[in-house]
């Protein structure tokens, strides 16, 4: 992909399993990478390639030193992936608390690093925003209210944000990936991948859940040249989940006539 090399991007969340690919899939095409985690063991397990450092992103001062030192090391700012987030989320049980804690996370903080890197990016001439929004922004989960309403949200702010950055070069996109492997998979499954991919598979039109790389390689082309004239737009990394139905992919019309 072209103009990547030499280049520096922000990871926030990239200590998880889809941040680490994304940060690796930075790394292979020569970008310097630095990332916002508060998952300290595993900002170690990135190598000493990448800067690290603890940060909570709930904290703006802690944003400004991180992305102040990452200026410091690496010269500016390119590309800022928002992919850290809570999934924090009891549906209409949920206190006021969770509510507070749900969107900072997922939809005020992502504004606050986007408002740290602008003048940093506005000074390279210009720069990529990737957003990490869901499939959950677009349809309803039983139980699921917080994690949706802030992955939705972010939707919508991608398309502003990409509106008003323009004018300084930036371009603001987001992902919005199907069921992932990842941590949460991880957890909610035994570490079993077999099993998940089986309860993936009908809601998704490939069978199965997705890799981490698979998401890891539509954010960088997001970020590279090959996307310049892509903005605002939502690109679904989702095995076919958001062009499914509540038919899902069996034939439906042949049952009217059993």
């Amino acid at each position: 992909m072209r103009g990547l090399s030499g280049k520096t991007a922000i990871v926030t969340g990239g200590a998880t399993l889809i941040g680490r690919a994304v940060v690796h899939a930075f790394m292979e095409r020569g970008v310097n990478v630095a990332v916002a985690d508060i998952d300290a063991e595993g900002g170690v397990r990135l190598g000493d390639d990448v800067f690290f450092s603890v940060t909570d992103i709930r904290d703006d001062a802690q944003i400004e030193r991180f992305v102040s030192q990452t200026v410091e090391r690496f010269g500016g700012v390119d590309f800022l992936v928002n992919l850290a987030c809570t999934y924090v989320d009891d549906g209409f049980a949920s206190p006021r608390s969770d509510w507070t804690e749900s969107l900072d996370v997922n939809v005020v903080s992502p504004v606050m690093m986007a408002k740290a890197v602008h003048p940093h990016m506005a000074d390279r001439g210009g720069g990529s925003i990737v957003n990490f929004t869901s499939i959950s922004a677009k349809v309803a989960q039983t139980g699921r209210w917080l994690y949706p309403v802030g992955k939705a949200a972010l939707l919508q702010l991608t398309r502003n944000m990409a509106m008003d950055l323009a004018a300084d070069g930036i371009r603001v996109n987001s992902v919005s990936p199907g069921w992932t492997w990842s941590k949460v998979m991880v957890e909610l499954s035994g570490d079993d991948r077999v099993k998940t991919d089986r309860v993936a598979a009908p809601f998704h039109l490939l069978g199965r859940v997705g890799n981490p790389e698979e998401v890891a390689e539509v954010v960088v082309f997001l970020c590279s040249d090959n996307s310049s004239f892509v903005t605002g737009a939502d690109y679904a990394v989702d095995g076919g989940y958001s062009a499914m139905g509540p038919e899902q992919a069996k034939p439906a019309i042949p049952k009217l006539m059993e």
